[in-house]
């Protein structure tokens, strides 16, 4: 038997499938050849405190139609959060007038009917916790405390913060599509300051999932937050050269992140990616392996069909460090005359392979170098690979970290910089859409004094 809660976002569907079936029916009537419409709802409660008092306490109930209508190769859209049938036809009618206004384009147009999801599997996506602002609240103050109580060296909090959300989203086109799903999220977070000294640093920890029952207790939180601000405290800077680095397991995933800019659609076709005519090349070190899985239960990145309805399925990315696959909607499949592989709106659950059991045997194999645990700036050129971005972590010296490292810029390309991984740990990171542990490069430029 399902709860209120549950009651009533299953409610929630069938009122907007009905509003997306009605959008629909309107483009038709009023000429459209084509048409598609989604509406993404967000709810939940989110609460900060800091020092202990609560600073905000956020209740939130967001959401809009989105409707695209296509009057032969001409585009038009429009929005709305109002679902009255007055507001839907009012919305396609602009959508209708917008599109007699832009260029013919021939890759416009919704997703070839053979490649959409009409029967979506189940993914268990959908966990309510019926939380209430005072259990929220408490969840805060443990993490808070539990991390202030760590050492006496953590002085100050930058708060705690907690966070329960279920959203739906639905979506629909002039194929007979009609299908979406509810899901959850829930947080914890904190970040306190600690001082040695003159020396202060602040660091943060956080835990993330679908079910409540998948976090972590919000005290385990807060002692790792204060964990690795202690393990900051008085930092050095080490001299300028070409050194080892290891990106700690939470931020190698964004190295992936430049892998997704560089082989997606839009900058292929535009011809401004890094990785123009890459596809069955090898692009990374033969140690590496990616796999997409977009149907894994209770998965962050678990989804049954992209944002434009198409089907998403198991993919290999990367073979022994081959790209097998370039990430297509559907207009830049059109654009580059190959298929859409289902990745509007992002990528499915990425699986990166191990080659070592743990950190501490990656550390072992890379000896001496550089352990990177923060990245700073915005220094990434996916146009030419160029890499250069401030940095923070440890010195590592016969597979033992020695001591904190800050105020440092590493830097390279990113080409060179996937040819060079040499490890991969089994000490991966749940909390994103790419599962990967910490990964060893095996030379890059540091500046420091």
């Amino acid at each position: 038997m399902n709860s209120p809660r549950e009651e009533t976002v299953y409610n929630q569907i069938a009122q907007i499938k009905t509003a997306v079936e009605q959008a629909l029916s309107e483009a038709k009537a009023l000429g459209a050849t084509a048409a598609e419409a989604a509406m993404s709802s967000t709810s939940g409660l989110s609460v900060t405190t800091r020092l202990g008092e609560v600073e905000t306490i956020e209740f939130n109930q967001d959401g809009a139609l989105g409707i695209s209508v296509y009057v032969g190769n001409k585009k038009g859209s429009a929005s709305t959060a109002d679902l009255s049938p007055d507001a839907l036809q009012s919305v396609v009618k602009k959508a209708i007038e917008i599109a007699k206004y832009t260029s013919e384009d021939p890759c416009n147009g919704i997703a070839d009917k053979a490649l959409l999801e009409f029967n979506p599997p189940d993914l268990d996506l959908f966990h309510p916790w019926d939380v209430s602002p005072d259990e929220g609240i408490a969840l805060c103050q443990q993490a808070e405390e539990a991390a202030l109580n760590y050492d006496e060296r953590i002085i100050n909090s930058d708060g705690a913060s907690f966070s329960s959300h279920q959203g739906l989203r639905i979506y629909g086109n002039s194929h007979g599509l009609l299908a979406g799903f509810p899901r959850t999220r829930h947080s914890i977070s904190c970040m306190v300051i600690g001082q040695d000294g003159e020396i202060m640093e602040r660091e943060s920890a956080y835990t993330l999932s679908r079910l409540q029952s998948g976090l972590k207790s919000a005290q385990s939180v807060g002692i790792e937050a204060a964990s690795e601000t202690i393990a900051k405290l008085n930092s050095r800077k080490i001299p300028t050269g070409k050194y080892p680095v290891i990106f700690r397991a939470d931020i190698a995933s964004s190295l992936f992140s430049h892998l997704v800019s560089g082989i997606g659609g839009g900058a292929l076709y535009r011809k401004s990616s890094f990785l123009l005519d890459t596809l069955g090349q090898p692009i990374f070190s033969d140690l590496v392996n990616v796999v997409e899985r977009p149907h894994i239960l209770q998965g962050l990145a678990s989804s049954p069909f992209d944002s434009e309805g198409v089907k998403t399925q198991d993919r290999t990315i990367i073979d022994k460090g081959v790209l097998q696959t370039y990430l297509l909607g559907t207009y830049a499949s059109r654009k580059l005359n190959m298929t859409a592989t289902g990745h509007a709106g992002g990528i499915h659950n990425w699986l990166v392979n191990e080659t070592e059991p743990d950190l501490a045997a990656l550390l072992s194999t890379m000896g001496t170098g550089l352990l990177v645990t923060e990245l700073m700036g915005q220094g990434v050129n996916t146009v030419n690979g160029d890499y250069s971005r401030g940095a923070a972590g440890f010195w590592v010296e016969n597979g033992q970290i020695q001591y904190p490292v800050s105020e440092i810029t590493i830097a390279g390309n990113l080409k060179d910089m996937f040819k060079a991984i040499a490890g991969i740990g089994g000490d991966f990171d749940l909390r994103g859409s790419v599962k990967t542990g910490s990964i060893l490069i095996e030379q890059m430029q540091v500046a420091g004094n």
